[in-house]
Parts: C-alpha cells; structure tokens; sequence
C-alpha cells in the first residue's frame, strides 16, 4: 500500500481535497468516503473525468487508474494525511470545543485575529471526524493561526481530534446537557469535552479558561498554562459590566486598560463567547482598538442569537441548535427583554437519551413559571405534558406555520428556539 508520505507528495501537487462529485474543484484529490447511504468508491472514475487529479479509493474494483490510488481505509487514510499535514504547518492551532456557542465563540475568535494575521477557521460547522481533517487540509502555507472547531457525541471523541489536530491551546466554552443519548451523562459530557484539557496539559500548551466556570476549573489540572477571564481582577481580561440595549454589550478591562465591548449578538449568555474571542485576541498581541472593532463588526448567522425586526414582530431566532441548559439560557434572557405580547415558541430537543422525557418536563415546568407569555410548543415530546393547559401545542412545523398564516402573530417579541431538526426557520415565512 502507499504510504502517507508519498500520498502527501500527491495532495501538495492537487488544488485541495474534495470529497463529493457535485462539486469537484478542477485538478483536486477526491477521497471516495463511506457512508450507510453512500459510497464514494462508485463515483471515483467520474471524479477523475469531471477534473480531479487523484482519487483515493479502497475497493480494488474502483482502482485501475494510474491516478486512482488504492488503500486499506479512505477516511484513516484523510485523517493520517491531516495529520500529516498539520505537522507540516509551523503555525498556531486553536482548539474550540464546548456543548454551546462553539461556533459562534469561533467565528468571534476568527473576526478578532482576521484583523491581524492570515487566519484558517472550521467552515460553517465541519466538526467531527471528517471535518476537522478537511479543515486542516485546507490551510495553506500562507495562514499564520489556524481555528479547528471539535464537535463531539460520544466519549473519546475531542481525544481522536485532538490526535489529528494537535491544537496547541484551546478553549472549552462551557459544559452542559446536550448528546446525553451518546455520552450518558452530564459527566460523561465533562469527561469527554477535558479532552482537550488533558491533550494540552500533555505538551504544556495554553489554556484559554473562563475562571466563573466551576465545571472548567473544576476540569483542569496542572500542566497547561492557563489564560483566563472573569470577573475577578487577577484575570488576564475582566468584565465589568453589562450596557443597556437590545444587543448584547459590556465593559471590561484588558490589561489593566477599561473599554467598551459592542456585540450584534442578543442575549447575555453569550458573554462568555465574546469575553472569550477578547482574551484569545489579547494572547495573540492584537491591539484593543482592532479587537473592538472586529467584534462589533460580526453579524450572526444561520439562525444563532439572530434578532430580526420584520413587518409584523421582534423575532430572536436561535434555532440552529437546542439542548436543556441552552434552552435554560435563553429561557432567562428572554424573560428579562422588555417587550410587548412576549411569545415563546419552543420545538423539541434531540439525542437526550433516557433523561429526555425529564428534560422536557423541565423545560415546560420553566415555561409556566413565567407570568405573561404565550407558550407555543411544537414536537410529540411536548403533546402530554401540555394536554390539560392552556398552551398552544402543535404536532410539527407545518401546523403552525399554516395557522399562523390563518391568524398572524402580531405586535410581540418572540423567542424561537428547538433543535435543528424542528426546521423551525420555515417560521421566518409568517413571523
């Protein structure tokens, strides 16, 4: 078989790697992945007739191509080859994991050092086994920080990451309820997301850590140099206080010098992806002007802390995710937004496993305790809890959106949140 080495050789003469025939970059290197519902080793000639300059396949019967290379495993084979990759690039690579704001805290960090040096960050969400390796492989030799955003459901998971990444300081945003289906606990979460601790612990890499976070401090033990924010004057960045307003915005004081930090993100739980985006910039010399600047430049997208004002409502779209300590925060912010005809529409929450009867009762629990609001709840995990009340309850999307195309939602400030597969955008229609 070919060793990594003389398939690197390859890829250093390719455009990049791609690994879907719908959208072949000319002269790229095409690795036929698996899937249950796929298998790219049937579409590997096409890759190669339709412009690829290599095809990594390991099905013999898909070879016999002098530029189709065959091997015992296409995805090990990508990950060793980012790998491999990675140890080639003198630069810093940043780790962010975390069970929320993952990807908001990356894109922060990425406007934050943009506005510095040459930077490379985990496109959209590419996050797991197969992402992170593209990331990587997509990093030329002109960036100088690389972002490498680690998702993760199941223990061992930011470990075998953390193997292909290397990341040589990181941040774990937060710990909560979320992937209890496959990590089976909240401690399992713990354990799972110190991964990233334990990797940096081992090469004494850097530590970026919110000191308020009892679970993260509680998760870090020696070895690693640690980089911290909070409230307390002994750390690197520390908050001062919140500004009035519909976005979120704060003081805080970096190195020792008092500014004013100003978001386009809604709600104060994401103080800590904004705190955090300050002190990774902070530790890589960028100035307090360019750090203020490129944070108050960052829009969000995709449905994350998004506030839409349309034609009929004030509409807080934070639908792209959903877990109980997401919802939780959401939940509280919400409930301090001053605002007329205030309407929570809540869909379920996905991959909780056993506790996911418990955590929906929580939740609606929650609901009820505030005075007020109109509760609209969509999914079968709320049907029984809410039977005998007075909540609006829908079965799915579709129902909702056609009677709120019947009788409009008007005049009101409304929360929309629930997992991904709720498809709760399809609401943005008729709010």
């Amino acid at each position: 078989m070919v060793s990594i080495s003389e398939i690197y050789k390859l890829f250093v003469q390719s455009s990049g790697v791609c690994t879907d025939t719908r959208s072949i970059k000319r002269e790229s290197m095409f690795f036929a992945l698996k899937g249950a519902n796929f298998n790219g080793n049937l579409f590997a000639k096409e890759a190669i007739r339709q412009g690829a300059l290599f095809a990594v396949v390991d099905e013999p019967e898909a070879a016999g191509d002098e530029n189709i290379v065959l091997v015992d495993d296409v995805l090990k084979t990508l990950q060793e080859l980012a790998s491999y990759h990675r140890k080639q690039l003198n630069i810093p690579i940043i780790g962010i994991t975390g069970t929320n704001g993952k990807t908001t805290t990356k894109e922060l960090v990425k406007s934050v050092l943009e506005s510095t040096y040459k930077v490379y960050a985990t496109q959209g969400n590419l996050n797991n086994h197969i992402g992170v390796p593209l990331t990587l492989l997509s990093m030329g030799s002109d960036i100088e920080i690389g972002i490498v955003e680690m998702g993760a459901n199941h223990p061992g998971e930011i470990r075998a990451l953390c193997n292909i990444a290397d990341p040589d300081c990181g941040l774990i945003t937060n710990v909560g309820k979320a992937h209890l289906e496959g990590f089976g606990s909240f401690e399992g979460v713990k354990s799972t997301k110190s991964e990233l601790y334990r990797h940096l612990e081992g090469k004494q890499g850097t530590v970026f850590i919110n000191s308020d976070n009892s679970h993260l401090k509680g998760m870090l033990t020696q070895g690693a140099i640690k980089y911290s924010y909070g409230k307390s004057d002994d750390n690197k960045v520390v908050f001062g206080s919140f500004l009035n307003g519909d976005f979120l915005g704060f003081s805080c004081a970096i190195d020792g010098c008092e500014t004013e930090i100003k978001t386009n993100l809604v709600g104060r739980y994401n103080l800590e992806n904004a705190m955090a985006a300050v002190t990774i910039g902070n530790y890589f010399k960028v100035t307090s002007n360019r750090i203020v600047q490129a944070i108050a430049n960052y829009f969000p997208t995709n449905n994350r802390s998004q506030l839409e004002v349309t034609s009929k409502n004030k509409v807080l779209f934070d639908a792209y995710n959903a877990n109980p300590s997401s919802m939780e925060v959401a939940l509280l912010n919400f409930k301090d937004m001053e605002g007329v005809n205030k309407t929570v529409i809540f869909g379920e929450m996905k991959e909780l496993g056993v506790d996911s009867a418990m955590e929906h009762k929580k939740l609606v629990d929650a609901l009820f305790q505030i005075e007020g609001l109109r509760i609209i709840l969509v999914g079968e995990n709320y049907r029984e809890l809410v039977k005998d009340s007075e909540v609006d309850y829908y079965h799915n999307v579709d129902e909702l959106v056609s009677l709120l195309k019947a009788n409009p939602l008007e005049d009101a400030l409304v929360l929309v949140k629930g997992s991904r597969s709720n498809r709760l955008e399809k609401l943005k229609e008729v709010l």
